[in-house]
């Protein structure tokens, strides 16, 4: 059953006591400048995530830390500890303190606590300061959701939501190239110096163009319905509580094989024989497969609905994980990785999107921090997982079975997400364009 609105079908909700019908917004200038400043915040976002990965073959190589396979995973995961704090946190504040402010400041930590990082004299430093950028990268991905979808039309907002997430490997393929010709010629800190470029262009943007949508008296709460809270201890009961820990769980699962990729890719193309140059090109694929995999499922997600996609980009993304493990000719490899791209990041989009939809405008943000801040736990368990695998002597295979692995439960979970939805969905209409569940 599609749950996407749509035009010939308006989505459809439970009744809502004390709320209003309210006007679909318009999607205006000003509203489609919002949205791709956010936007562009979401490829820096991108960027750093996937920036460790391209530089962690030199930390380990070149820095003298002493850095080994497991405990380079250890600081790889420390910016997903980060993110997972900060997801959490953003996404309650966002509702509570506005979107506006929680964004740019989300946006200004990641930026300052990243351009340190390549000034740091040792691996603890470096870790720390990771974590500290995770805070805000964290952070700015549920707040920039939960703000674009308050600024377009309810049939519009799984596609612009799934589009908005296009930044995130855009951003990582951004990452890929520029390390093919920076790190030979400038070394690994150059990386992390690009953050200046988000501090010192896209914020500013974000001062004159970001609007802020909540009224700043009398809060959220009253606001957006007259009498029901927001926050964790409204999403975590009836009616919410089961699909919002399936949500959450589909995103641990999903996020461990993206991030788990992300990370390690280009250190396991070299495991297996390809020079740096080679396999940087390879996390190019993946990250443009991501790319193709936001248009591809913002279009199949408003034609066949977010959660039966999700299922579909879920099972591909785990049946071409496996195909790599055969041994397949280079170009079945780029070929493989583009699929694992589609899949695995457009698999994370459209949970994101059917969050968006699925709850209340009261409760968007604190959804979309709660499942982006839980799904953190897959995150920061890939990279200690991958390393540990290698060390293990396992080979570069563990580590694709792994991913493939979690993909393949993301979509069974997913499956599960569908049926509670189909089994929740009233036959009432929603002013809001949300769905109860």
């Amino acid at each position: 059953m599609n749950h996407t609105p749509s035009a010939a079908a308006p989505e459809r909700s439970m009744p809502e006591a004390a709320l209003p019908p309210a006007p679909a917004p318009r999607f205006s200038k000003q509203s489609a400048l919002a949205v791709l400043v956010c936007w562009l915040l979401v490829v820096f976002d991108g960027y750093d995530l996937i920036v460790y990965g391209t530089v962690q073959s030199s930390l380990i190589s070149e820095t003298g830390w002493g850095l080994s396979k497991a405990t380079a995973g250890t600081i790889g995961s420390m910016a997903f500890v980060g993110m997972m704090i900060g997801a959490i946190f953003a996404g309650r504040m966002a509702d509570s303190w506005g979107r506006r402010r929680t964004i740019l400041g989300c946006a200004v930590v990641f930026s300052v606590f990243t351009i340190l990082c390549a000034f740091a004299p040792n691996a603890a430093v470096f870790g720390a300061l990771r974590l500290l950028a995770g805070l805000g990268l964290g952070g700015l991905v549920p707040s920039a959701n939960a703000l674009v979808a308050e600024l377009v039309p309810a049939k519009w907002r799984s596609t612009v939501a799934t589009l908005m997430m296009s930044g995130v490997p855009i951003g990582g393929s951004v990452a890929a190239l520029v390390g093919i010709q920076m790190i030979p010629t400038f070394g690994w800190e150059s990386m992390f110096l690009v953050a200046v470029l988000a501090l010192v262009i896209v914020v500013p943007l974000g001062l004159k163009y970001l609007p802020e949508t909540l009224a700043p008296a009398g809060g959220p709460d009253k606001a957006a319905t007259g009498k029901e809270p927001s926050g964790f201890s409204s999403l975590l009961r009836a009616p919410y509580l089961g699909i919002s820990v399936l949500f959450a769980v589909a995103t641990i699962a999903t996020l461990f094989a993206w991030y788990g990729l992300g990370t390690w890719l280009p250190n396991l193309m070299q495991l297996a024989g390809y020079n740096l140059g080679s396999a940087l090109t390879f996390a190019l694929a993946l990250n443009l497969g991501a790319v193709a995999g936001s248009v591809i499922t913002a279009w199949a997600g408003t034609r066949f609905g977010p959660i039966p996609t999700a299922i579909a980009a879920a099972f591909v993304a785990a049946g071409a994980l496996v195909v790599l493990v055969l041994g397949p000719p280079v170009g079945v490899v780029y070929f493989m990785l583009v699929l694992a791209g589609v899949g695995t990041h457009g698999t994370q989009c459209l949970i994101i999107a059917a969050v968006a939809s699925h709850y209340p405008g009261h409760l968007r943000g604190t959804a979309l921090g709660w499942a982006l801040g839980t799904g953190r736990i897959g995150a920061v368990a890939a990279p200690q997982i991958g390393g540990l695998l290698l060390a293990a002597g396992l080979g570069v295979n563990s580590n694709f079975l792994a991913f493939a692995g979690a993909a393949a439960i993301a979509a069974v979970l997913l499956t599960a997400v569908g049926l509670k939805l189909k089994s929740k969905l009233s036959i009432s209409p929603s002013p809001t364009g949300a769905i109860n569940v």
